[in-house]
Order: structure tokens, then C-alpha cells, then sequence
């Protein structure tokens, strides 16, 4: 399995994570600077378990996390590409550094004489810690693919992303690579989004288009435009540090929107606590002193307030049925007396055929569908010995708890809620959170 030169193994830049955990640390450190907070890690395929030689790579991997920092080019290149990031906060991620044995505590824990489990806590300053997610379960997962299943290589890779790509660019769709998460290594990453650049170069008369990726560090390595705004953690965080589950959205949408401005990052995550719980703050008025006014201006006592959705561009899909929430969007957007041209990005368990039949419902609705394709893209390979699907692991990071309280997440599919069970139960009481299961997000089969 011969390597890029320009890509050794493990993490390879501060940057080598998803644009969200920037954009999030800048609203955390303006607005959350002392919030304490814990995270947990969590394998959603519990019988694909790590050797001993596999878990010491993660920890010696995890301790060259220490090295990185922002390099003076890549600061100049996130001020230049990036403008929304505050100046603060560059100064701030310029003299950022990860500290795992302050932050870290990870234990490997045998199951039998050859495998084991991991157990995966971080716990620190809510701005410290953002930015370990990523690169930890994109450790865990090269540990595994590089110790544990070896039965694979990189023959196809690149041509594999090519052909998806130009399916399609060829079928309209507008899209993004958001694998870094999932990927079976830095190596792959680079070769899918050799491929895909490829794909864009031979289809310039396809009514498709590639967007960029979430990875910051390959969108300046390959001049693509880093992609992303918020996820779970952002609501999550501001629920559980003020333990306030009923003004958490309200929270969250009014400081990302002081953070970035009107109309900046402004693709909205609506599942963290379930949709219609979203909605029911998305349709409200923002706040007065949200609204930039000239100077000059007069009448301002009678100038139309808008509301959240009216100032932001889109929505993001996450979890569910995702033909559902298109007709839950349309009817919300129908109620609000607002246009059609809105955006929805899909970003659960995608793969080209379910983008095509996403992007043509989407479309009839009267919205502007864009896809975040994952690890869909970035893990997808064959069993050299036997033909069959080589099954990615599904791992995740999520926030545990924040100042003390348990953080948890409701999401629109029942097998996606996490967290504590008593506040998971009190939270949907408190909301009225009515769930459901969708088939289609089968955790044994999403990237089928």
C-alpha cells in the first residue's frame, strides 16, 4: 500500500480537520471562553475491535498531535480564504496548541488475547477541546484499516472517486467531499480528491458542480474552498453549560449570528433537538440589535424585523427521511411566505444514487439541493481475498456534558439520539419530541 510522499500517516496539519470545528471554536471563544466541557468516544460497530499494536499507534499518534500548529502561511491563507473568521480568533488558533496529557485520557480495554476496546475521554476548556474530535477518530480509523483488516490497498481509488464524481456532476449535482471523519487514511482523502478534481476538469459542460471539501487542510492544498458552518455540538453545548434545552436554538442562532453576521455561514443544522422543536424558534424574529442600520436611517421604527429563516440561505439534513424533510421545509417555508430558492445540503449516509433521487424531490419542492458526501467517498473499498464491501467503521466523538450537566442529542431518527437516557427522556418531555425510526439510516448499511 504505497503512500504519497506528501502524505505520511496520522493527522497532518491543525488545519487537517472540518471547517464546522473552526467556525464553532471562533463563536465558543467569543461567547463560551470558560465553559468546561467532556466528550466520549463511541464504536457503533462494537465487533470491530483494535489489536494491542493498533491502539499503540493511536497513542503514539495521539501524542504527535502536540507538535502541530498553525504555520504563518496557513494563518494568511485562513484570512485571505476565510474572512469571516475573526480576527481574534486567528490570533488565538496562531498560538493554539493541542495539550493530550492534559485533555486526554485514553485506556484500552482486552476483550480477548488479541483485541480490546477503546475507552476515550477528553475533558478541558470548551475552546481547547473542540478541535480533537477529527483527528482522533480519524486515528482511530487509519489504526484500524492499518493493523486490524489489512486485506486492501489503494488500486482504484482515485479512479473510484472519478467515476462517482462524474455521475454526478453529470446528474446535476451541486456537491461537497466530507470525509475526513470516516477516511480510512490522510492517503485516501488525497487520492479521492485528486479524483474528484479530475472528474470536474473532464465534465465542464455538466450542470454539476463540485463546492469544495469540510477539510481544511486539502482545500488549501488543492485551491478548493473549505465547506461548512455549525453541527450538533454548537446547540448541544449551549443546552446542556446553561441547562436550558427550551432557549438553546434561540441561543445558539442568535450568537452565531452576532459571531458572523446576516446572511454569513448561514446554512442552518435544524436536528439536534429534533426539527420541529427548530422550527418552532427558526420562524421567530430575530433580535433588534442583530440588524445592521445606517446611520443615516430614518423610519427605523417601522422597518420589517426578519426572522431566522429569512436570514438564513438554507437548511441542513442530517438525520431521518430525508424525502420527508424536504416536505417539512417546504411546508415550514410555504407558512412563512417565503420564495422558493432556498438551499437544503443533505449529509446522512449518502452515496450517487440517493443524491439523484434527493436532488430531483428537492428540486420539484422548489429548493436548491447540495450534497456533503462522506464517507461514501473517503472509505469506500473491497476485500482484495473475497470481493465483498470492506465495512468502514462507524465510530463518533460526541460532546458528553458541558459545565456539570449532561449534553445530548434527540436528532430526527430515534437510532441516532445520544447521550444520558434520563435527560434524553426529560429533554423530549420537555419539547415535545415525537421520534421515528427511518430504515434507511441502518447504521449496518448507510453507505451501502
Amino acid at each position: 500500500m504505497e503512500r504519497s510522499q506528501s502524505n505520511p500517516e496520522g493527522v497532518l496539519s491543525v488545519l487537517d480537520t472540518d471547517l464546522y470545528k473552526l467556525t464553532m471554536q471562533c463563536a465558543v471563544l467569543q461567547f463560551f471562553p470558560k465553559t468546561h466541557v467532556t466528550y466520549k468516544f463511541t464504536n457503533r460497530t462494537p465487533d470491530m475491535r483494535l489489536s494491542h499494536a493498533a491502539f499503540r499507534w493511536v497513542q503514539s499518534q495521539v501524542e504527535t498531535l502536540n507538535n502541530l500548529f498553525l504555520s504563518s502561511e496557513e494563518h494568511d491563507w485562513l484570512k485571505s480564504k476565510c474572512p469571516y473568521l475573526r480576527a481574534e480568533y486567528l490570533e488565538f488558533l496562531r498560538h493554539f496548541r493541542f495539550d493530550t496529557s492534559q485533555h486526554i485520557k485514553l485506556q484500552y480495554v482486552a476483550v480477548s488475547e488479541t483485541h480490546g476496546d477503546i475507552n476515550l475521554l477528553v475533558e478541558g476548556l470548551w475552546v481547547d477541546t473542540i478541535l480533537y474530535e477529527i483527528p482522533l477518530l480519524a486515528l482511530v480509523s487509519e489504526a484500524y484499516f492499518k493493523f486490524c483488516d489489512r486485506d486492501w490497498n489503494y488500486d482504484g481509488q482515485e479512479e473510484n472517486a472519478y467515476e462517482k464524481g462524474t455521475k454526478l456532476l453529470q446528474g446535476g449535482c451541486i456537491f461537497s467531499e466530507f470525509g475526513t471523519r470516516r477516511r480510512r487514511d490522510a492517503e485516501t482523502q488525497h487520492r479521492v480528491i485528486q479524483g474528484l478534481k479530475r472528474a470536474t476538469q473532464d465534465c465542464q459542460d455538466c450542470s454539476g458542480k463540485l463546492t469544495g471539501t469540510s477539510n481544511v487542510y486539502f482545500a488549501k492544498q488543492y485551491d478548493l474552498q473549505p465547506i461548512g458552518t455549525m453541527a450538533h455540538e454548537w446547540f448541544m453545548g449551549i443546552a446542556a453549560s446553561e441547562n436550558n434545552y427550551e432557549d438553546a436554538t434561540r441561543t445558539g442562532l442568535r450568537n452565531w449570528t452576532k459571531c458572523f453576521g446576516i446572511g454569513v455561514l448561514a446554512v442552518a443544522l435544524t436536528d439536534t433537538f429534533g426539527t420541529p422543536a427548530f422550527l418552532k424558534i427558526f420562524g421567530q424574529s430575530i433580535p433588534e440589535d442583530l440588524i445592521n442600520r445606517d446611520a443615516s436611517s430614518t423610519g427605523s421604527d417601522t422597518q420589517k424585523v426578519p426572522t431566522y429563516a429569512e436570514i438564513f440561505t438554507g437548511v441542513r439534513q442530517d438525520s431521518g427521511d430525508p424525502l420527508e424533510y424536504i416536505d417539512t421545509m417546504r411546508r415550514f417555508y410555504q407558512t412563512m411566505n417565503l420564495p422558493n430558492g432556498r438551499t437544503i445540503v443533505f449529509s446522512d449516509s449518502l452515496n450517487v444514487d440517493r443524491c439523484l433521487e434527493y436532488k430531483r424531490s428537492a428540486e420539484r419542492a422548489g429548493f436548491i439541493p447540495t450534497f456533503g458526501i462522506g464517507t461514501f467517498l473517503t472509505n469506500d473499498f473491497k476485500s482484495l481475498s473475497s470481493g465483498v464491501k470492506s465495512v468502514p467503521l462507524n465510530i463518533v466523538i460526541k460532546l458528553a456534558s458541558a459545565e456539570g450537566h449532561p449534553a445530548i442529542k434527540l436528532s430526527d431518527d430515534l437510532g441516532k439520539n445520544t447521550g444520558d437516557q434520563d435527560e434524553v427522556a426529560k429533554v423530549k418531555k420537555q419539547l415535545g419530541y415525537i421520534g421515528k425510526h427511518w430504515e434507511g439510516g441502518n447504521e449496518k448499511s448507510r453507505w451501502d
